[in-house]
């Protein structure tokens, strides 16, 4: 039993949540609306819905008549509502308002007149009716393209910025003060449809809804605005659409996207009119086609696979996609010099049916039509734009799976191409997808960086397959970056799986070499065009110094895969006399082949670079490839593998897959598809893959590992040149370096100079903000790999090595590490013998002339990725070059590597090699065919 003091508790908490639930109500219904919407179209549907859903009372909606017996969207929904619906042919008779219809509009009483879209011209008697007025939706950022074709005007400007403006109605055209506006940048190839599909519409229904509740709560602005830039552009009619050729090319391309589908901008070819839609910008190399005759140019267009090439009078191009004849048909520009017809389809049952229920469709929108039969033109039965819209989305509602766009109507106008256009679709034939990429966006360091986040698999970029996500970090502040995806086992199998196909029976597989270089300059040209942005996405996500990354990290990139484009074409086997029973009449000779799906596993310290050194060769040998960034560092390996689209790398050829070593790298290891895996990273990782790798199906490894690497500077060298390039074995990179100088010996004659002088170097070294143009030195990469520097500080410390400088985390936000300097190192100790990977200089001293001692000492290791000696006596660079047991040798010099000269280690620190011709063996398999004749 519950006692009366419990039961007066229950009451009270009842009471109390009561009286709370009708303050929030009384909360969401006090400042509310009565509404008049007049307008039209989808985008005016939307913000009907979308204000009745914040609790807003449309008492009238006021919209145009129906067509063809088909209501305007708006009507349709509202009717549904029971909300009044008048369908006013006109508001205005010789500019004198119509007293009946203004009376009907009366009588609803609104308190503010929403106008999202409006095609009509409304009297000042009804916008100055209401209590606050009217409000207008328009599509630029006003003053700037008042008028009714502002969408198309911002892009025939070459405008960087896009937007809209909602503004308070007045009796000039589009001049009354702004309540709020938004804007969006102007992407290079962005058409009037993506610019209201990503921008317009999403963001305006909102900004609606938004301006509403602000004149609602009494917040709402009312800006004048300003005449000065204010500009007024008329509707474009096709008489005056023709493009004139004799401009540069970014300016022919804003025109021709500014005139897309309405009315279309138009050339004369081969004597005739024809219209132009899709252009865009033509970055790289300029395709191979067939010529053709167009009227004006500097010279004559290209018909190539990808469209219809034109140049500007600058010599740039620029590709348009589809053309439209006089007779209103559409086809591929690619198609033009195509006289065949298509084939028509042999339709399964399934297919059929299907195509039944599209002409259900066709017959909903086209009601004025007795018959759809094969031969029914939908726009010359009296579709609209709008009607486009309704067909493609109701042909994917009903058929899911079909990805259509708009512009698969005008490219096939009658019931059968329809059809048979949909059937190829269905089948995947023909099939060109265009990338769609949910980024994320900063801005930073001067300018909008857009980051994909999401697993690439097959071309696409999607969420991994469970939704997982993990948080990237920036650690110059700690702050996280975005989230992406965190791929799982089932992740790794489909990019296999897509990797296999590709190769087994896609185009890379059959394709030429020398064009399968040609895509990787293509890529290699991308790359240099962003690398602004992959060098900013890299410094955030992985604390690189910027000038550092765009020289280095991107820059080297960029020259990895020049150099291995060039390769594509010269990968050659040879010919072998070989000794037989006589007659002699045999021929041997060799090949060189790909080994097939390659995967490829890099670290956190040059995310970029290290994807390059390696996916470089694998590509040009002709691999196909699946890669797992640094869980730490995936940003920048996704933005390429944007770019690898866009340079027209096939699908399924590069897979990049981001999440952890011990699930994705492991099922990398252990996939029995996969031929060959190429890993950069610690030595206890390498050689838990390189057992994984013999047991799932001895796969080809080829791993760069740990080290520790010697420097050793003896007493004859130049000073000056031995301490900078001391200084930067060290330090370069923040110590992110595999090559790193991990032991320094100092010949005992100059030690305690020598240390003098880093010290004071060391102490001009600015430390700070990565992107700042003056830093020296940012933050480690993440802050685990602080704290192990942290660690390894302290260790040094307990074993009586000396802390000459540094040695502690720098007393700022981010994840910095003082550069740090250690003297009196003896060979036993744990700094002496295990790697720092960071900005820790460990000096040990040997005396004058023991050549060989230090040697002996310096070789004392399991690793042998790299070494150096600074000395002028060029006899004894060479004998200790001779002796050093690394894979490379830096003599009066440090870091010094280049694409075409090999890069590997001995020992602990790996086997195989990155960059130069031996790279590529790397990727190869080598078959020997004999043959009698």
């Amino acid at each position: 039993m519950v006692g009366f003091t419990e039961q007066r508790a229950i009451l009270c908490n009842w009471t109390y949540k009561l009286i709370m639930f009708h303050i929030l109500m009384s909360a969401y219904y006090q400042n509310k609306l009565k509404l008049a919407l007049i307008g039209q179209s989808l985008f005016g549907q939307e913000v009907y819905t979308n204000l009745r859903k914040q609790g807003h009372k449309v008492v009238g909606v006021f919209t145009v008549p129906d067509k063809d017996g088909k209501a305007d969207p708006l009507a349709v929904v509202a009717e549904k509502d029971g909300t009044p619906v008048f369908k006013f042919p006109r508001w205005r008779v010789k500019g004198k308002p119509i007293p009946e219809v203004v009376e009907a509009y009366k009588a609803v009483g609104a308190e503010l007149n929403v106008m999202p879209f409006c095609s009509q011209f409304i009297p000042m008697n009804v916008i100055d009716f209401p209590k606050h007025g009217s409000i207008i939706y328009h599509p630029s950022i006003l003053p700037r393209h008042r008028g009714a074709s502002a969408i198309n005007w911002t892009l025939i400007e070459g405008d960087k910025k896009a937007g809209f403006s909602i503004f308070w109605a007045d009796d000039g055209l589009d001049t009354g003060p702004i309540l709020l506006q938004k804007e969006c940048a102007v992407e290079p190839n962005d058409t009037v449809d993506t610019l209201y599909n990503r921008f317009l519409f999403p963001e305006g229904i909102k900004a609606m809804v938004e301006a509403v509740q602000l004149i609602a709560d009494g917040k709402a602005p009312k800006i004048p605005q300003s005449e000065e830039g204010a500009s007024y552009e008329g509707i474009q009619k096709k008489s005056n659409a023709k493009v004139n050729m004799a401009q540069p090319t970014e300016v022919i391309h804003n025109f021709i996207r500014g005139h897309d589908k309405v009315p279309g901008a138009w050339v004369v070819i081969d004597g005739k009119p024809v219209t132009l839609y899709s252009s865009s910008m033509l970055s790289g190399s300029v395709p191979t086609g067939q010529p053709v005759e167009v009227e004006g140019v500097s010279q004559p267009g290209l018909i190539a696979k990808s469209g219809l090439i034109l140049f500007g009078f600058d010599g740039k191009a620029l590709q348009v996609k589809n053309l439209q004849f006089e007779d209103g048909k559409m086809i591929p520009a690619s198609k033009y010099f195509s006289s065949e017809e298509t084939a028509s389809l042999d339709l399964t049952d399934n297919e059929k049916k299907m195509a039944e229920e599209i002409r259900v469709i066709w017959k909903g929108i086209l009601s004025n039509v007795p018959v759809i039969d094969d031969t029914t033109d939908f726009f010359k039965s009296g579709a609209a734009s709008m009607d486009v819209v309704r067909l493609v989305e109701e042909v994917k509602q009903k058929c899911g799976g079909v990805q259509l766009q708009n512009e698969d109507v005008y490219m096939a106008t009658t019931f059968q191409s329809f059809i048979q256009m949909f059937v190829r679709r269905l089948r995947g034939e023909d099939q060109e997808e265009e990338l769609v990429i949910d980024y994320v966006t900063k801005d930073v360091n001067n300018m909008t960086v857009k980051m994909p986040y999401q697993c690439f698999i097959n071309g696409k970029f999607e969420d991994a397959e469970d939704g997982k996500t993990y948080n990237t970090v920036n650690p110059t502040d700690g702050s996280v970056i975005c989230k992406v995806s965190y791929a799982s086992v089932a992740d790794v199998d489909r990019a296999v799986s897509a990797a296999k196909e590709a190769f087994d029976n896609g185009p890379w597989g059959k394709m030429n070499p020398r064009d399968r270089g040609r895509l990787l300059y293509s890529l290699a040209d991308l790359m240099e065009e962003h690398q602004e942005e992959l060098a900013t996405i890299e410094t955030i996500d992985s604390g690189a110094v910027y000038t550092l990354a765009l020289k280095t990290h991107v820059g080297m990139s960029i020259q990895t895969f020049r150099y291995f484009a060039g390769w594509c074409d010269k990968i050659q086997g040879s010919t072998i006399p070989i000794s037989q029973a006589r007659p002699n009449r045999n021929l041997t000779f060799t090949k060189k082949e790909p080994l097939g799906v390659c995967a490829i596993v890099i670290p956190w310290n040059y995310p970029l670079m290290m994807l390059a050194w390696k996916s470089a060769a694998c590509l040009a040998a002709g691999n196909t490839l699946v890669l797992k960034p640094a869980q730490v560092t995936p940003l920048t390996a996704l933005k390429f593998a944007e770019l690898t689209v866009k340079a027209g790398i096939p699908k399924g050829v590069i897979n990049i897959v981001p999440g952890s070593g011990g699930l994705v790298g492991q099922r990398m290891s252990d996939h029995p598809d996969i031929r060959k895996l190429g890993f950069t990273g610690s030595t206890p990782i390498g050689k838990q893959i390189m057992k994984s790798c013999a047991v799932s199906n001895l796969k080809k490894v080829s791993l760069e590992l740990g080290g520790k690497s010697p420097l050793i500077i003896f007493s004859d060298c130049d000073m000056d040149k031995a301490v900078r390039m001391g200084m930067s074995s060290v330090y370069f990179n923040k110590g992110e370096n595999c090559i790193a100088a991990g032991r320094l010996f100092v010949e005992e004659s100059i030690h305690d100079e020598y240390i003098r002088r880093v010290v004071e170097e060391i102490k001009k070294m600015k430390i700070g903000d990565p992107l700042d143009r003056s830093t020296d030195h940012g933050p480690q990469n993440h802050k685990a790999h602080l704290d192990k520097l942290v660690e390894y500080c302290e260790i040094g410390v307990k074993e009586r090595a000396t802390l000459v400088y540094g040695g502690r985390q720098v007393d700022r936000p981010g994840f910095f590490m003082e550069p740090t300097v250690f003297t009196d190192v003896e060979d036993h100790m744990f700094i002496a013998k295990e790697e720092s990977f960071g900005p820790v200089m460990v000096v040990s001293k040997f005396k004058d002339g023991d050549v060989d001692g230090v040697l002996s000492r310096a070789n004392n290791t399991e690793f042998g990725l790299a070494s150096g000696v600074f000395t002028r006596d060029i006899n004894k660079a060479m004998y200790v070059s001779e002796r050093l047991e690394a894979g490379t040798v830096f003599v009066n010099t440090y870091n010094k590597t280049d694409v075409a000269a090999p890069f590997g280690g001995f020992k602990q620190s790996g086997f195989g090699k990155d960059l130069g011709e031996e790279a590529l063996h790397e990727y190869l398999r080598t078959k020997a065919v004999t043959v009698e004749y």
